[in-house]
């Protein structure tokens, strides 16, 4: 089944794409030994779409299957994981997500550096974040509209400053992308891309209901925003084919 253990997670592979099963409970303990081993660590939030990304785009591919953590955000993936391994799988709301990884961050009086969004929107994100978690030391910040000359001064910046968490947020040159690209020059420490986030932290977007999320109806909200994303209905589509083709084939394998 392409299964791998640890003492407080499982990584399992999900149409040849890896994510990891990790109780609320047991998210500390695997922050902290992530932590420990004093490497640079990215962590990825997969949704659906980031799935059959994954599946096709080789860089993309590299960068999950690279990834410290692999975490599902979305309930079609839940399914997937019951359907063809018959695991029962942890799905996390992005923002729940965070915020419980902050949390966990301060009650170690860690560090977290602030990358992404425009300047009013950062600065409104480490105030609110400031506030919220006081014992957590914010060590750097730096909006996501920067030149690309001073690329390197940004990088050189967060790797002295050695943040425990590097969160990376839109308005960056290449998205999430800039995490896989830079990773070798950025040092130690966790590092996660949420495209929103900051946005939500700074009170100007709103991130779906606890009820709209537990019932897997975020992605209405998100294409009434972008209504483009009507048409991801055909790649859910084709998600399901291949569940079943894997499922009758090879029980979770690669079909001959």
């Amino acid at each position: 089944m392409g299964v791998e253990t640890t003492p407080t997670r499982e990584r399992v592979n999900l149409l040849k794409v890896p994510i990891d099963i990790v109780a609320p409970d047991q998210l500390g303990p695997v922050v902290y030994q992530l932590l420990a081993t004093g490497k640079g660590q990215n962590i990825v939030l997969l949704s659906l779409w980031d799935l059959l990304r994954a599946r096709r785009n080789r860089e993309y591919r590299h960068y999950v299957q690279n990834a410290a953590l692999v975490i599902p955000i979305s309930k079609s993936i839940i399914s997937g994981i019951r359907f063809l391994l018959d695991k029962k799988a942890v799905r996390y709301m992005p923002f729940d997500f965070v915020i419980n990884l902050l949390t966990i961050l301060e009650s170690r009086e860690l560090t977290s550096y602030l990358l992404g969004g425009s300047k009013r929107v950062l600065a409104k994100t480490e105030k609110n974040i400031r506030e919220t978690f006081p014992r957590l030391r914010i060590v750097g910040r730096f909006p996501g509209s920067f030149r690309r000359y001073q690329e390197a001064a940004i990088i050189e910046a967060i790797r002295r400053a050695s943040p425990s968490l590097l969160l990376a947020g839109k308005g960056i040159r290449g998205g999430e992308w800039w995490i896989p690209r830079n990773e070798e020059q950025l040092g130690s420490g966790l590092r996660l891309w949420c495209s929103d986030l900051f946005e939500v932290f700074a009170e100007q977007k709103k991130h779906p209901s606890r009820a709209t999320f537990d019932h897997g109806l975020e992605w209405i909200g998100y294409c009434f925003q972008s209504p483009l994303k009507f048409f991801r209905f055909f790649p859910y589509i084709y998600y399901n084919l291949l569940l079943l083709v894997y499922k009758l084939f090879k029980n979770g394998q690669n079909p001959k």
